[in-house]
């Protein structure tokens, strides 16, 4: 699944007066405060309970943000493990799909337009985005590693791969994330996934053999996979400019849950179409 947080539009939005921090106040001089001048980032008056204390609200920083996305893919794996033991193969070798791995990509996918809309509640959406979608993964990599064994450890390495040169590339510069990149780059993002709505309807009408070439082994399916595959990883780049920017800007501390998700969500989509690509691959020996 294409990843739909990273737009302007959200950061924009929790940049806004009511939403970012409180500007810090500018000390003048030891024991002295002055207001900051209009051309600082919006304040608000700061909470005061009298002369003993001051209160500031938390700020997002890229540590949050870490802890938040590994606390994500504890939640995650746990749940692919139950997601993999419940897909466990028959007695010919075949793999049931469990009907709630479905309810996991509707819950998942509806979690993921909430936060879009309502970034501050990604503190208790993506806690639920990581286990039902979490299940999902687990009933997929159990269906791939029954017929090609193997493939998941394959698929893993590689995501591991591509998220630490791509996290190289953005932080030694030699990619830069600018305005252009992200519109070209988010552009992309939304036209595949609605092409992959469109396939999805289009196999529900005419059948699978009407968009087979996203999963045939073929010239056209693999380079087709290598896309996806390519944009998602440039969409890591831009979760990690997401990251430093809201950090920089101060953007509320609920904000660290909102890019952790986002990350999460690329990390996945990243994985699975790992997956079908090794899969495509490995056919074709």
């Amino acid at each position: 699944m294409a990843n739909p947080l990273m737009s302007d539009k959200a950061f924009d939005d929790a940049a806004k007066a009511g939403w970012g921090a409180p500007a810090a106040p500018v000390v003048a001089q030891k024991g002295t405060w002055a207001p900051p001048s209009p051309t600082d980032a919006p304040y608000r008056t700061p909470i005061s309970d009298g002369p003993v204390s001051t209160w500031y609200g938390g700020t997002m920083t890229v540590n949050g943000t870490l802890t938040a996305t590994g606390a994500l893919l504890v939640l995650l794996l746990a749940s692919a493990m139950v997601g993999w033991s419940a897909a466990a193969g028959n007695v010919e070798g075949q793999v049931k799909f469990p009907p709630l791995a479905l309810v996991g990509i509707v819950v998942g996918f509806g979690c993921v337009i909430a936060a879009y809309f309502r970034p501050m509640w990604a503190k208790f959406l993506a806690p639920a985005y990581a286990i039902a979608e979490g299940f999902f993964v687990g009933v997929v990599s159990k269906a791939y590693e029954t017929y090609e064994h193997g493939i998941v450890m394959q698929a893993v390495g590689a995501t591991l791969g591509v998220f630490a040169v791509m996290l190289f590339l953005y932080r030694t510069r030699i990619l830069k994330v600018t305005d252009r990149f992200r519109r070209i780059v988010i552009g992309a993002t939304v036209g595949l996934m609605a092409f992959y709505l469109v396939s999805f309807v289009i196999r529900l009408i005419a059948g699978a053999h009407a968009v087979s070439f996203l999963y045939s082994a073929s010239g056209l399916g693999i380079a087709f996979s290598i896309f996806a595959a390519g944009l998602a990883a440039f969409n890591l780049a831009i979760d990690f400019d997401f990251i430093e920017r809201g950090a920089q800007r101060g953007l509320p501390k609920g904000m660290e849950w909102f890019a952790a998700l986002a990350l999460l969500v690329t990390i996945v989509w990243l994985y699975l179409e790992l997956l079908r690509l090794l899969s495509k691959l490995n056919s074709r020996r």
